[in-house]
């Protein structure tokens, strides 16, 4: 059996598909490292919603994909980016899968953390007309709504902080305030701009070595109150210069989706730990390879592990925040979901020769549960775009 894929260069190449999956068993939570996966959301996709409106999400499938990652021992990150924060899900829509998502958490004995940010406060024409006080409201809305669900919480950046400090101290004063005001140690995320335009300067530079100096200050002034912290640079030195700048008993949680294996791996020094967007379609072969790693054997987690680099590197291509697009596409080729829809109308967001070669390396990676029906769906998808087998 063979179908016929874009090559990206305007025509059509044959490839084989892989017969069999990567036989892999759901297990226990991990020994070694804590490992989280960011979450996608499922669409709806018999509401009558436009790009613009607001998310109606399939909640039956979004729980059951929660279920399955938990099944597998990984830890559920929830409203991040991955699941379109600010890209199709408003808080409105946050807020409820955070609840919902909490309670079936605790249901089933789940490993969770949840966003917490201030995209309740919308950009005008004017761009974010707010002051730091309101700003500081809103992130303390999200805290509470999170606390409340028993949920671990993790600080977002914010647009609107991002957009209205003046200098550091002002990301000092916000962060400052609320790791008083949290209840338990939190995760403290830097979302670089790669993933989100918006947030470039975060930290009140756009020179990453002040900005790093001022993401470290933060963290020293309140040691107790941060659990770990998230990098998402995609800069494996930067990274590794971070986390070793911690304070004792502070970890560092890898969203570098270009370094995971090197990075979960460590070094004489120490290792990150996981919360990362591509262990979202990745979830049982990271879960095993992982378990490898908890019994001493370096070699063997990389080996399994490294193979999945090139198409997590083709996800996250530039333009890197539509990486949740390939996210979603793999799911529903792996039968997760029923359709191939997202919200905010973000499944047109990537070209066909993109979604060939993702189909391709998942398929090569043994991803895919039941390869036959993934084949059929990539093959309907292709002849929606007019090519034939």
């Amino acid at each position: 059996m063979t179908i016929r894929l874009p090559d990206g260069q305007g025509g059509l190449r044959t490839y084989a598909p892989r017969p069999e999956p990567l036989a892999v068993t759901p297990g226990t939570p991990f020994t070694s490292r804590t490992v989280f996966s960011a979450a996608h959301v499922v669409a709806d996709p018999y509401a009558d919603v436009s790009p613009d409106s607001a998310a109606a999400v399939d909640w039956d499938a979004t729980l059951a994909f929660r279920r399955h990652l938990w099944s597998h021992g990984l830890g559920v990150a929830e409203a991040m980016d991955t699941a379109q924060r600010g890209m199709g899900l408003d808080w409105a829509g946050a807020a409820d899968l955070i609840r919902r998502s909490s309670a079936e958490a605790k249901a089933v004995g789940g490993l969770i953390a949840c966003g917490v940010g201030t995209d309740q406060l919308s950009v005008t024409e004017i761009g974010y007309p707010y002051s730091l006080e309101e700003i500081r409201t809103a992130y303390e809305e999200q805290l509470a709504l999170v606390e409340e669900s028993g949920s671990q919480a993790i600080l977002m950046a914010s647009r609107a902080l991002a957009a209205v400090a003046k200098s550091p101290e002002d990301y000092l004063d916000v962060y400052g305030h609320l790791l008083r005001q949290a209840t338990e140690p939190v995760i403290l995320h830097w979302l670089g701009p790669m993933f989100d335009p918006a947030l470039e300067g975060y930290w009140g530079s756009t020179d990453l070595d002040a900005a790093t100096r001022t993401f470290l200050d933060v963290i020293a002034a309140h040691p107790d109150k941060v659990d770990g912290i998230k990098v998402s640079l995609l800069d494996a030195e930067r990274e590794i210069d971070i986390r070793r700048r911690l304070p004792e008993g502070v970890r560092c949680y890898t969203g570098d989706d270009f370094n995971y294996p090197e990075l979960i791996a460590g070094d004489e020094q120490g290792f990150s730990h996981a919360l990362l967007g591509i262990f979202d379609p990745l979830g049982p072969l990271a879960a095993q390879a992982v378990r490898v790693l908890d019994t001493g054997d370096v070699a063997g987690f990389r080996g399994l592990l490294d193979p999945t680099v090139e198409l997590s590197r083709h996800l996250f291509q530039t333009p890197t925040r539509f990486y949740k697009t390939g996210v979603v596409f793999l799911a529903w080729l792996a039968g997760h979901q029923s359709h191939f829809t997202m919200v905010g109308g973000l499944q047109s967001a990537r070209s066909l020769p993109h979604f060939a070669r993702a189909y391709e390396l998942a398929d090569g990676l043994g991803l895919f549960p039941d390869p036959g029906p993934a084949e059929e769906r990539m093959k309907n998808l292709l002849s929606l775009y007019g090519v034939t087998q």
